[in-house]
């Protein structure tokens, strides 16, 4: 009687605990918890030479763990039989257990990290066994200061989806603990918006996800501070901060693959290659990880580790070991990874590729730079660029294995891969000094698609130009890598002759009219156009480019239009028609006419900015001429009105317009076309000049 009672209690006791919770009192799938833990990344990376002595030890989990379990007793540090004291901790938020050394480690030393089974899950599961990685220690501490090298959004950036999430890729692993809401925030004006922060360990990406949609055509800002701080303890140089303006709509697309490598059903893929996918768009970089991106032989899986390139919208899968030769592998991509709205990819994406016989083991080289090794007199506002001889892992082109100093000083840029040209580019964030000796390196970081490092660091110099009359010359950025670069639409009468690329962002290549062209994977050609036309719905990395472009084309539209103290101030109340301009800053608040010849007269280095504040019109027939070595690389034409050549004119000098440019039957420039709305041609020449 009194077990009936007792078990009579327990079904009451049940029944209870069922209404007050409105769960089961038991697990409803137990096989949820008893899935082990495993280990997804670790720092240093296993095998990991020259590492900082001042460094800390981490390791990321796959799901959250009993913390208690994370202790000095469950993460070690040793060189050979000794243990290395130091403080064991574990950041909740992100998932990652922390091996802070009590003092720094000793140089040129192997140590070895180990997690052992007593490590467990929140539901008890313990890690299926331990894991152990090794690195070695370089002769100094790390003392440089991390860097921001992407954001998304891009800065300046428009119609952004209401729904996004907003991130920042780091150049180097960064303490987890200092990517937090005092260190990230996004804000409406002097609103801060409420989300949350966390860090991705395996991508070096902090992320904001908002608490709830962002409001429709809103500038928000966002700022990353000097709070954050890489492994070492060093912090950031200088706050991060970046903008955007939000969409009226929310992005509900679902995210697909437009490319792989290799490509689908081909074969005699060499044994030592990457397996990548390039996105329609910026993912969630933590649903890159394993259980999302698989390679198989037949129905076992290919070790490998996962990474995101942001910049690329790329995922990559690099195998532990080469491939088996003449074996068919099949690569999938399932519907777990997620664009940064939250919207899962449609279907698993799925191909398959074969191996050759041979292992691809010839290494890349740099093929071409610009500037070339001891040039001298370049311009200031230059890029630097690096041609190779074959297509490279995007993720190795970065500021780590591409960087320019000036001596001993490194000099602050942006990084950027160009996979249809093969070609690395770095994009200094000001100005270059005048006559100075700069040293750019490619370093035996920089790898191919199958592996393979450069055999050697690529070093050139160059000396930039002497200081020249006139202001400093407006910085175009990656700008100045095309001839015509648009937003809404570039048209031509044929037949036009362009030579140099032409770009059109955010409007897609059907707002190219009149070109005739073909299309290739990421570009098209053109009769008319010697060089690539590129536009925001060509295969990635394309779009990309253009969205950085454009961003880099209103900053330097913003630039010219915002320098003061000009030298003349509405000279000749804006008809200059017969003038001759020395250098110097121009200033209009009309429009500007040119009804006959106009001289620019200077030498090489001297600049001319021209701020226009209405439009600028060049009448039929009428040239502008430089004389004494004046370069139309130094003259800006910035005009908040249409500049338009009407025919058979020539001019000289680089146009940024805030709205439209047109170049009427057999008009010439030699310089580039900047328009914040349209560019239409009728039989025109366009010529970029050297830089």
């Amino acid at each position: 009687m009194k077990m009936k009672n007792r078990l009579s209690l327990l079904v009451i006791a049940t029944w209870v605990l069922f209404t007050i919770t409105g769960c089961p009192a038991v697990e409803s799938d137990p096989d949820l918890e008893k899935t082990a833990p495993t280990v997804i990344s670790v720092f240093p990376i296993d095998s990991g030479i020259d590492i900082p002595i001042n460094t800390v030890v981490t390791a990321t989990l796959s799901e959250d763990m009993n913390s208690a379990s994370i202790n000095s007793t469950s993460f070690t540090l040793t060189t050979g039989l000794d243990t290395i004291l130091g403080t064991v901790t574990y950041d909740v938020t992100n998932k990652i257990a922390i091996f802070t050394p009590s003092q720094d480690l000793t140089e040129n030393t192997v140590y070895t990290a180990t997690m052992t089974t007593e490590v467990k899950d929140l539901a008890g599961n313990a890690l299926i066994e331990n894991k152990v990685w090794s690195f070695t220690t370089s002769t100094a501490p790390d003392i440089i200061a991390p860097t921001v090298l992407s954001t998304v959004p891009v800065n300046y950036t428009i119609d952004i989806a209401m729904n996004s999430t907003i991130t920042a890729s780091f150049s180097e692993s960064m303490t987890s603990t200092t990517i937090i809401t005092a260190n990230f925030t996004v804000k409406d004006g002097t609103t801060e918006v409420i989300g949350v922060v966390t860090y991705d360990s395996v991508n070096n990406k902090a992320i904001f996800t908002p608490s709830a949609n962002l409001l429709d055509n809103k500038l928000y800002t966002a700022t990353i501070t000097t709070g954050v701080k890489d492994l070492a303890g060093n912090a950031l140089a200088a706050n991060k901060v970046w903008s955007f303006t939000t969409s009226a709509i929310a992005d509900i697309i679902a995210p697909t693959v437009v490319s792989t490598v290799p490509a689908n059903a081909t074969t005699n893929i060499v044994t030592s290659s990457i397996v990548s996918a390039t996105f329609s768009e910026s993912l969630d970089s933590t649903t890159i990880i394993a259980v999302n991106f698989t390679v198989k032989d037949g129905l076992a899986d290919i070790a490998g580790v996962i990474t995101y390139d942001s910049s690329n919208k790329t995922a990559i899968f690099t195998p532990n070991a080469v491939f088996t030769t003449d074996t068919e592998y099949t690569a999938t991509i399932t519907t777990g990874v997620k664009d940064l709205a939250g919207n899962a990819l449609g279907a698993n994406k799925v191909w398959s590729f074969t191996t050759s016989a041979a292992v691809d083991v010839v290494a890349p080289v740099v093929n071409e730079t610009f500037p070339v090794n001891q040039s001298i007199a370049i311009s200031i506002n230059s890029t630097v660029t690096a041609i190779f001889s074959e297509e490279m892992n995007s993720s190795t082109i970065n500021d780590t294995n591409f960087i320019l100093n000036e001596g001993t000083n490194p000099v602050s840029g942006a990084v950027t891969y160009d996979s249809l040209n093969n070609k690395a580019i770095f994009t200094p964030s000001v100005n270059l000094t005048n006559n100075t000796v700069y040293t750019a390196t490619v370093t035996t970081g920089s790898k191919d698609l199958a592996g393979n490092a450069i055999a050697t660091n690529k070093v050139w110099s160059f000396t930039t130009a002497e200081i020249g009359s006139g202001p400093a010359p407006v910085s175009l950025g990656s700008a100045v890598n095309y001839v015509i670069l648009a937003k809404t639409a570039i048209s031509t009468i044929p037949d036009s002759v362009i030579t140099g690329d032409i770009g059109l962002s955010p409007a897609a290549e059907s707002y190219m009219t009149g070109f005739s062209q073909t299309k290739a994977t990421g570009y098209s050609t053109s009769l008319q156009v010697t060089g690539f036309m590129y536009a925001s719905d060509m295969t990635p990395p394309t779009p990309t480019s253009m969205v950085t472009a454009i961003s880099d084309m209103e900053t330097a539209y913003t630039d010219a239009a915002g320098r003061v103290t000009p030298d003349f101030l509405n000279l000749e109340s804006g008809n200059i028609g017969g003038l001759t301009l020395v250098p110097g800053l121009y200033k209009w608040t009309s429009a500007v006419t040119i009804p006959s010849d106009v001289t620019i007269n200077g030498n090489a280095n001297d600049v001319w900015i021209f701020q226009i504040s209405g439009n600028l019109l060049v009448s039929a027939s009428v040239k502008v001429l430089l004389t004494g070595g004046a370069q139309a690389k130094n003259i800006f034409w910035q005009i908040a009105g249409e500049a338009s050549l009407d025919t058979g004119s020539h001019f000289e000098g680089i146009i940024l317009s805030q709205t439209a440019i047109s170049l009427n039957t057999g008009a010439s420039i030699n310089g580039i076309l900047l328009a914040q709305t349209q560019v239409a041609l009728d039989q025109a020449t366009v010529t970029k000049p050297v830089q």
